[in-house]
């Protein structure tokens, strides 16, 4: 059975989610009011996950998330409003360590939560199995305890890049999911303002989340980040989010390359689709001027077209399974023999340095 802790500071939606939760099966269920009351329980019960509301007086989520992941780390599945506030906590959230996060719903939430059940007990199941980094805020859990400590680094998973023999205009496809925030603020936070190839990021995320996540990147990162709202002329220096709820495809328009929206492909399961953004852009530049990177998030998504672009003759990086919080995604690249290379998440900017700039 899967322990579950729920921290909501509402009677009613602690009640909910209890009966949610227990009725699926495979599930306990212990409930906190609050944030105070979740970390005092945080050792009885050691949970297996903790579903935990963004918005409670007194405590709130992030700093209930922020001691949880300090005191005794384990997988967070945050309940966030779907507002541009709400999208901003969240991406914080991730930041400070969740797992993932489900939209609250809104209103009359006995009448609406029916909606989000099924995604809500699959999110949580799916967080239950998550491992969490041994490296994640080492120095501040060890800190809290005795004092700082330097954090471990992973290993490279496979041998030296090889090196470009020309300078040909290409585009760098990146694809994630679950994890898929935090791991994004290590990929572009490292690379230089004037990177010289775009980079198109298909990131599985609901509508309302895809403009925070861009905005918050732009601030972070030396490249300019936009989420793609309309058809976008690809620019060296740049970073282009797809939009939620939508597919993001590459195409050309007259001589340029371009980013563009599209309504989600009924053919594929998840969106923005990677497979869909990748089979795009083999369509219009030749797999020589691509390279695929797929980093942490549940599932398949990517894996196949990600290969296929290996096979032409494109450069693909999977995220090694030592820094994945998901490695189904990069995992299954890998076990089709699709990856020309395995790196953990910190040393991904570097290779693609190493590949794409002379």
């Amino acid at each position: 059975m899967i322990k579950l802790l729920v921290v909501d500071d509402s009677a009613l939606m602690r009640r909910l989610l209890t009966e949610i939760f227990t009725s699926a099966g495979d599930f306990t269920v212990v409930t906190a009011r609050d944030g105070a009351h979740a970390l005092a329980m945080l050792g009885e019960v050691a949970p297996d996950v903790v579903t935990l509301d963004v918005a409670m007086p007194g405590m709130n989520g992030l700093e209930c998330l922020d001691q949880i992941m300090i005191q005794r780390p384990c997988p967070v599945v945050m309940l966030s409003a779907m507002t541009s506030a709400g999208a901003a906590e969240t991406l914080d959230a991730m930041a400070l360590g969740a797992v993932d996060f489900i939209p609250k719903p809104r209103g009359a939430v006995s009448l609406e939560i029916d909606a989000v059940v099924p995604e809500l007990v699959q999110k949580v199941r799916d967080a239950a199995a998550t491992r969490i980094s041994k490296t994640l805020r080492l120095r501040e859990r060890v800190r809290a305890r005795s004092g700082p400590i330097e954090p471990v680094r992973t290993q490279s998973a496979s041998g030296p890049v090889p090196l470009r023999t020309s300078r040909e205009t290409g585009v760098v496809l990146v694809g994630c999911s679950t994890g898929g925030p935090p791991a994004l603020d290590l990929l572009l936070g490292e690379l230089p303002g004037d990177f010289p190839w775009p980079i198109v990021i298909a990131q599985h995320m609901p509508a309302s989340f895809t403009g925070a996540l861009a905005r918050r990147l732009d601030k972070l990162c030396a490249l300019t980040v936009v989420e793609v709202q309309g058809t976008t002329p690809l620019l060296p220096g740049h970073a282009y989010i797809g939009r939620g709820a939508a597919d993001l495809l590459v195409s050309r328009r007259a001589k340029a390359i371009v980013a563009m929206s599209a309504p989600p492909s009924q053919a594929h399961l998840w969106h923005p689709s990677v497979d869909r953004l990748v089979e795009s852009a083999m369509g219009v530049l030749p797999a020589s001027a691509l390279t695929g990177v797929l980093m942490t998030g549940m599932g398949a998504d990517g894996a196949a077209a990600m290969h296929e672009l290996h096979a032409r003759g494109g450069y693909t990086i999977a995220e090694s399974a030592d820094t994945a919080a998901v490695w189904g995604m990069p995992g299954a690249l890998v076990a089709l023999g699709g990856a020309s290379c395995v790196r953990p998440v910190d040393e991904i900017a570097a290779t693609l340095n190493a590949y794409v700039v002379q």
